[in-house]
């Protein structure tokens, strides 16, 4: 499955690509045809299992750069998505969208500490079964648009495509107490089908 923008993407960089070519010959033409296949690629949607139990699932593909304690009651799991990285998000945990708060900022290059604070991202809330996780999309040095889907108070299943950051990006994750991260640094995840958490007690003060 392919993602509709990339599917438009691509066919205007081969329609400008026949244009070149019927133009000034197929040589010229072809880093257009170039670009138009790794749209496809890029924008590749796949189907995720997604596991069953007290777990959250990663919200999107890529590295994982950081796991860090932002405060005691506060846990962070950062992951950097590059150019290659299915770039589809999904949601963590089954429940509903108690937030949605975009913030304006920067574009560094998303593997740096700093764009967990000060790049362009939107912040997501989900709450449900007792718990609350907090994610965010952040857009890097090439990410200029951020697509989400949802709106609060929209239910949402463990790994259901929520959103989407075009080109390189960055993800981060808070989980409160009550959840054990299961990932460290230097491991790679797939949105919707890595556990990066596993609930580890019913009450939790979440730490937001």
């Amino acid at each position: 499955m392919i993602v509709i923008d990339g599917i438009y993407y691509a066919a205007g960089l081969a329609a400008g690509g026949g244009i070149v070519a019927w133009l000034a010959g197929p040589w010229f033409s072809a880093p257009l045809w170039i670009l138009a296949a790794f749209c496809l690629y890029f924008f590749r949607d796949p189907e995720r299992a997604v596991p069953d139990g007290p777990v959250a699932v990663s919200p999107a593909d890529g590295k994982v750069v950081a796991v860090k304690a932002e405060s005691p009651a506060l846990n962070r799991v950062s992951i950097f998505l590059s150019i290659f990285d299915v770039h589809v998000n999904r949601a963590p945990i089954a429940g509903s969208i108690a937030g949605v708060q975009y913030r304006k900022g920067s574009f560094h290059v998303a593997s740096r500490e700093e764009c967990s604070t000060q790049n362009e991202q939107n912040v997501v809330t989900v709450a449900g079964d007792g718990t609350i996780v907090v994610f965010k999309q952040i857009a890097g040095i090439l990410a200029r648009r951020i697509v989400f889907t949802k709106k609060p108070g929209d239910r949402v299943a463990a790994g259901e495509r929520v959103g989407l950051i075009k080109f390189g990006s960055r993800m981060d994750v808070l989980f409160g107490p009550e959840w054990d991260i299961v990932v460290r640094p230097g491991m790679h995840v797939a949105g919707g089908s890595s556990v990066i958490a596993r609930r580890s007690r019913k009450d939790g003060n979440h730490g937001f």
